[in-house]
């Protein structure tokens, strides 16, 4: 990613941060008043959008995972568990994404050695996490068909993201919301919605809630998640199991909590809950690690597998970095709800 790529995707990512600050809050301030109009201006251009777009048929079935809010909502770890699933399921899938943040927007495979930079850092996390076949493009059709030419066995597409991205046909959709629900129900950029709330589901359409509880009015299920331990940076790279230790063994040592994400405070929260003392440092969603965001001597760093994928070990010196995995466990029955949708499997 070049320096001034970065740049836009860190003012971005700032920008989106400074407007949840008043998504979320349960009266409408002024500047989310002054947005309205833009509101209904992306309301129409997205309708418009939606109306020229012809589906575009694929010879595998696909499940689209998704959110209807702008980031953050668990929808990285929801892919993770649902490809996860499938294959326990005995299905062999494949994951495409659009790869954000990344350098350049071509069709790509994601291979073990790539960098967040040019594949994204969403992408390389969930291809080190769960090992299927994952490619990047800004048009997911297009990545869509080099995967299931290149990979003839995979027999069910996940989508990583993609509910906006009307060209590419499903059969599933998994809309993922966290305890925020809708926040103020208002689309971009005066709330954080992609899309209007629907007042009914899809018959395809399946809703899981990764907060612990419902958040919006619409009828899904509940995922569980948790953090149990931590890993050194060098060991989580490797993928040596052996040096992972319980999380509860760094209770006692204080430790700076850093966190690139659309909603850090979850992180944060969940490791003061396993009994942690930590300062938090949150950074820009996609932060891009181009210098370490601590300064020297600091002890012992946590920080997520999303950021974890984009600190070179070899930079952090004397200062110990922990990164600890969020898992996310899917309902075995809306797993076989999703499975239901799709055609059965072409014999090979």
């Amino acid at each position: 990613m070049t320096a001034a790529k970065a740049r836009g995707v860190t003012l971005r990512a700032r920008a989106e941060t400074v407007l949840a600050q008043h998504w979320w809050r349960p009266a409408p301030t002024l500047l989310v008043q002054a947005l309205r109009p833009l509101s209904w201006l992306y309301r129409a251009l997205a309708g418009w959008r939606r109306l020229r777009s012809r589906p575009r048929p694929l010879q595998v079935p696909v499940i689209v995972v998704g959110n209807l809010i702008a980031g953050g909502a668990g929808k990285t770890p929801t892919v993770i568990a649902l490809v996860q699933a499938l294959a326990g399921a005995g299905r062999r899938p494949g994951v495409i994404s659009r790869g954000y943040g990344r350098a350049g927007h071509r069709v790509h495979a994601v291979a073990a050695g790539d960098t967040a930079a040019a594949v994204g850092d969403e992408p390389l996390l969930i291809r080190r996490r769960t090992g299927v076949p994952v490619w990047v493009g800004r048009d997911r059709v297009a990545a869509a068909l080099g995967l299931c030419a290149a990979q003839p066995e995979v027999d069910v597409l996940v989508s990583d993201d993609g509910l906006q991205h009307h060209r590419l046909a499903r059969d599933a959709e998994l809309v993922v919301f966290d305890e925020r629900g809708a926040g103020n129900g208002l689309l971009l950029p005066a709330g954080p919605l992609r899309e209007p709330l629907p007042r009914r589901l899809s018959p395809r359409t399946r809703v899981v809630y990764t907060g612990g509880a419902a958040s919006t009015a619409l009828p899904g299920v509940l995922a569980l998640r948790h953090i149990g331990t931590a890993w050194p940076l060098g060991g989580w790279l490797s993928g040596d199991s052996r040096s992972a230790l319980p999380l509860d063994s760094l209770r006692g040592r204080p430790c700076l909590a850093v966190a690139g994400l659309a909603a850090p405070e979850k992180f944060f929260a969940m490791l003061r809950a396993a009994g942690l003392t930590i300062t938090p440092r949150p950074l820009p969603d996609h932060h891009a690690y181009g210098t370490l965001p601590w300064p020297a001597g600091t002890a012992d760093v946590i920080t997520t597998e999303k950021d974890a994928v984009k600190i070179d070990p070899a930079r952090t010196g004397a200062t110990q970095v922990w990164v600890v995995p969020l898992d996310l466990v899917l309902p075995a029955a809306l797993v076989g709800e999703l499975i239901q949708l799709l055609p059965a499997p072409t014999p090979p």
